[in-house]
């Protein structure tokens, strides 16, 4: 069985002002090295974060926040499709344009399988092209 001393090396490519950013938050945490903390931190948290998500059962209330470019070609059109998709899980909507080309918008559910909220986020998570962030909190409605 492997644990965290068994090391494996892989390579990865990076636009230069994402690993900028990361670096900077690296020096502002005080990490030794990018793999050292940074990278080894983002992967954990990003599998914590799946775990998480998969255990999205029963009905839930939930909040998807998501960044975007809105100039992107033919994005707002896909995520107009995708929330009328799923009206009957859909109670609200706020659209902020954070600049001329960024907007974050913050999307209200409540929906009596969880599997269906899971389902938008993934599925605005899934649009690559002009998408910066989306993320997904539920929390189960109790009786």
């Amino acid at each position: 069985m492997s644990n965290e001393s068994d090391l494996s090396r892989i390579g990865i490519s990076l636009p230069k002002n994402l690993l900028d950013r990361f670096d900077e938050i690296l020096e502002c945490r005080g990490y030794s090295s990018r793999s050292e903390g940074g990278i080894r931190d983002a992967i954990r948290n990003y599998i914590t974060y799946y775990k998480w998500m998969s255990d999205v059962t029963g009905e839930r209330q939930g909040v998807i926040t998501m960044v975007y470019d809105h100039e992107h070609r033919g994005l707002l059109q896909v995520l107009t499709e995708i929330q009328h998709d799923y009206l009957n899980v859909i109670q609200s909507s706020l659209h902020s344009h954070v600049s001329h080309d960024r907007c974050v918008e913050i999307i209200l559910l409540r929906g009596g399988d969880g599997k269906i909220i899971k389902d938008i986020a993934e599925r605005l998570m899934s649009q690559k092209g002009g998408v910066e962030s989306v993320k997904l909190t539920t929390i189960p409605i109790e009786e």
